[in-house]
């Protein structure tokens, strides 16, 4: 009876060993609300985008970019226009709903190209190493090299038609290459992995080891990424509609709201026109940079589980 117990003791012991860690979703929550800044810097992530996303739902697109000269720069607390005017007499808050919007949603975009990009680039760089891995490094290498923003801005210039789409594609062109070495790092560290020879020696195509078996290993490190990637674009887009190069004037973003502080005059006796962009895009870095930490940390805990 005795080793009856032994053997039923040693197996509970083996199963609480082997039992499988923490899901990558639960660790990022836990590693959020452990931490109340990252915590409270999510609850402002998710408040600017109620603001922004939700907000624009009910304006019109189309009026709210109309000028109205009797109404221009009306200071802040005017009744009928809480934030002021612009110099079109343009309602600040809702150029500031319809900015945001368009900027978050730009980086969005950008994002989803560069890390798709990226992503699979990485992959297959990582995975196959050797002659294919030297020359697809040569070429995010070159890419790399290049003057990004003033080809950026002569892109810009001499694009037929340009739209918001063409910034997405304009801005996307050079920002996979960086997401592909993040992404190839990794991908070394797993491919020399028991699991992924085990499935070599059984006989796993290459599609199906990278796919199935390799990605979702490195999932809290795609989450990362993507957090951190999206407020890196959003600035990018900001910039370009700051010096004029960005999305076209008749579409509203925080960079040209930020455009205004250009001016003396606007800066001193026109806060209004280009302040609360400003602390609108601080909010949203600030905030996207803090939760990235904690992501950070989190993905730190997993691989430690791992």
């Amino acid at each position: 009876m005795s080793d009856k117990k032994e053997i039923k003791t040693n197996l509970k012991d083996k199963k609480k060993n082997v039992s499988s860690p923490e899901s990558s979703f639960k660790v990022i929550i836990r590693e959020i609300v452990k931490d109340k800044v990252a915590l409270t810097a999510f609850v402002v992530i998710v408040l600017i985008l109620l603001f922004t996303m939700v907000g624009s739902l009910f304006l019109n697109s189309a009026q709210v970019t109309e000028t109205n000269i009797v109404e221009a720069y009306n200071p802040w607390g005017t009744a009928g226009h809480i934030l002021g005017t612009d110099d079109g007499g343009r309602d600040i808050v809702k150029l500031l709903i319809m900015g945001g919007r368009n900027s978050i949603l730009i980086g969005l975009g950008v994002t989803v190209v560069c890390e798709t990009v990226g992503l699979l680039v990485g992959l297959v760089s990582g995975y196959y190493g050797g002659n294919i891995d030297a020359i697809i490094m040569r070429i995010v290498d070159f890419v790399q090299v290049l003057p990004t923003f003033p080809i950026e801005i002569v892109l810009v210039s001499v694009i037929p038609n340009y739209n918001p789409i063409s910034l997405i594609w304009i801005i996307s062109l050079f920002g996979w290459p960086k997401t592909a070495r993040y992404f190839r790092a990794f991908i070394l560290s797993q491919r020399e992995r028991d699991y992924v020879l085990a499935s070599k020696t059984s006989g796993s195509s290459d599609l199906k080891i990278m796919f199935r078996e390799v990605l979702p290993n490195i999932t809290s490190m795609i989450i990362i990424d993507v957090v951190l990637t999206i407020a890196g674009n959003i600035g990018i887009e900001t910039t370009l509609s700051y010096i004029g190069y960005g999305l076209p004037a008749t579409v509203p973003s925080l960079g040209t709201l930020i455009g205004f502080a250009n001016d003396p005059v606007n800066v001193v006796s026109r806060p209004w026109l280009w302040l609360p962009a400003t602390i609108l895009l601080l909010a949203i870095s600030l905030s996207i940079n803090y939760v990235g930490r904690a992501l950070q940390r989190a993905g730190d805990a997993r691989q430690r589980e791992n």
